[in-house]
C-alpha cells in the first residue's frame, strides 16, 4: 500500500508494493520500502531463502543498506537481489506509466489550466482534444522523464530507509537491546526515505511537468527534450527553478502518508472479520487491492490540493504556458507570480474558486486501477524470470 506500506513485514504483500509503485506515478507524492521479510533473516544466512515462510524476519538485521551477512558473497547476493528488484519495478513502472500516460498527462494539463478553457473539460473530451490538435504523441508528452526517474527514486528510498530505519533501531536499543520498530516508527522512517527520495530526483519532475504541460502553440517556444529543457529553465530562471513546487509535495505527503496508513490497516481489518478470516494478511489478492485502492483514493483527495499548487507553481511565469488558453486567460497563465505556496493557494481559490484546487482529480482516479493491474501482472512476470527475492518500491 502506497505510503502506510512500512507495516510489518509478513504483512506485506506483492500486491501492497505494487499499489505502493503505481498510486505513486498517479499523485505526484512517492514513499517506498523494502518488506523487512525480504531481507536476510540473519547475519549468518548464506543466501535468501526462496520458501515464503522463510522471507518473515527480524528487522533487527537491517541497519545499513543491504543488510549483507557476514561471508563476502552474501553481501554480493544482497547487492544483486536490489538490483534485479529496481530493474523488475522500473520496467513495470515504466509499462504501467506507459499505459495510463494520455491521463497523466491530461490531469496536469486540467490542473494547470483550471478554468482557462474548456478545451480540455472532462476526461473523454479532454483526451479527444489532445488527440485531434496534438496527435498520437501528444498523449505521452512527459512521459519519458516521469519513467526515467522511476530506478533512482526508488534506489534512493531504499538506501534512505535502511539508514533511518537502522538509526531508529540503534536509538531504541540503547534502553532496550531487544526493541523493535513499530509501525508508526517506521511510518516515520518511509516518509523520511519518501521526502529524501522525492527531493532527490525533483528536477526531473520539474522538466516533467513543463514537458508535460508544453503544447504546440503557434510561435510558443518548444523544450526539445529533458536536457534542452533542463538547460533552458537553468539559463533562463536559475537552478533553483527546477524545485519550484517542492514544498507543497513535501507537505502534501504528510496527510497523504497517514491517511492511507491509517485507512488501510482499518479496512484491512474489516474486510478479514466481515470474511470470517483469522488474520488481515490471511485475505486474497483482490480484497487488498480494494483496500489498497479506497485507502488511496482517500489519501489522494486530501491531499490533491497540495500536487495541483505544485503543478501551478511548476510553470508559473513561464511563457510556454500560454498556448493552454486563449486571449486574456493565456495572458494570466504565462504572467502569474506567486510568492510561495500560501500565495499559489489564495490567488487560486479567488481567481478560479476552491473547485480549482480539485481540477483533475477525475482523471486521476480513472487511471488508479488499469495502473496498478498493469504494474502487478508486468512485476509477477518479471519476478519470475529474474528470481527477484527483494521488494523495493
Amino acid at each position: 500500500m502506497e505510503g502506510g506500506a512500512y507495516a510489518q513485514g509478513d504483512q506485506t504483500t506483492e500486491l501492497e508494493f505494487e499499489s505502493a509503485m503505481t498510486f505513486a506515478s498517479a499523485r505526484g507524492f512517492e514513499l517506498g520500502r523494502v518488506a523487512a521479510r525480504d531481507r536476510a533473516p540473519s547475519r549468518s544466512a548464506a543466501a535468501f531463502d526462496r520458501s515464503s515462510s522463510a522471507r518473515c524476519c527480524s528487522t533487527a538485521h537491517a541497519s545499513r543498506p543491504f543488510a549483507a551477512a557476514s561471508a563476502s558473497n552474501d553481501r554480493n547476493v544482497g547487492v544483486w537481489s536490489v538490483c534485479k528488484s529496481l530493474l523488475a519495478g522500473g520496467v513495470a513502472g515504466g509499462v504501467s506509466r506507459t499505459a495510463v500516460a494520455p491521463l497523466e498527462r491530461l490531469k496536469i494539463l486540467q490542473q494547470v489550466a483550471g478554468s482557462t478553457t474548456k478545451s480540455y473539460k472532462g476526461v473523454l473530451g479532454g483526451l479527444s482534444h489532445i488527440l485531434r490538435t496534438e496527435g498520437v504523441l501528444g498523449m505521452f508528452k512527459g512521459n519519458g522523464a516521469n519513467c526515467v526517474r522511476i530506478v533512482p527514486n526508488s534506489a534512493s528510498k531504499f538506501l534512505a530507509y535502511e539508514f533511518l530505519e537502522g538509526f531508529l533501531v540503534k536509538r531504541a536499543r540503547e534502553s532496550d537491546e531487544n526493541a523493535q520498530l513499530g509501525p508508526v516508527t517506521r511510518l516515520i522512517a518511509g516518509a523520511g526515505a519518501g521526502v529524501f527520495a522525492m527531493s532527490a530526483t525533483y528536477p526531473l519532475d520539474m522538466v516533467r511537468g513543463r514537458l508535460t504541460v508544453q503544447v504546440d502553440g503557434k510561435g510558443m517556444k518548444q523544450y526539445t527534450g529533458m536536457m534542452h529543457a533542463t538547460r533552458v529553465i537553468v539559463r533562463e530562471e536559475g537552478a533553483r527553478a527546477l524545485y519550484k513546487g517542492w514544498l507543497p509535495s513535501v507537505i502534501g505527503v504528510i496527510p497523504y502518508v497517514g491517511l492511507n496508513f491509517a485507512v488501510y490497516g482499518t479496512l484491512k481489518d474489516y474486510a478479514a472479520d466481515f470474511q470470517g478470516l483469522d488474520s488481515a494478511k490471511d485475505l486474497s489478492v483482490a480484497s487488498g487491492l480494494a483496500c489498497g485502492g479506497v485507502a488511496g483514493a482517500i489519501g489522494q483527495t486530501v491531499a490533491y490540493p497540495f500536487d495541483v499548487c505544485r503543478r501551478k507553481l511548476q510553470v508559473a511565469g513561464w511563457e510556454g504556458a500560454k498556448a493552454l488558453a486563449e486571449g486574456e486567460h493565456a495572458r494570466r497563465l504565462s504572467n502569474v507570480r506567486y510568492t510561495g505556496m500560501i500565495d499559489c493557494f489564495v490567488k487560486t481559490v479567488k481567481n478560479e474558486g476552491v473547485g480549482a484546487l480539485f481540477h483533475g482529480l477525475s482523471a486521476n482516479y480513472v487511471k488508479v486501477a488499469p495502473s496498478i493491474a498493469i504494474a502487478f501482472v508486468t512485476y509477477e512476470e518479471l519476478k519470475k524470470l529474474l528470481g527477484v527475492e527483494l521488494y523495493i518500491s
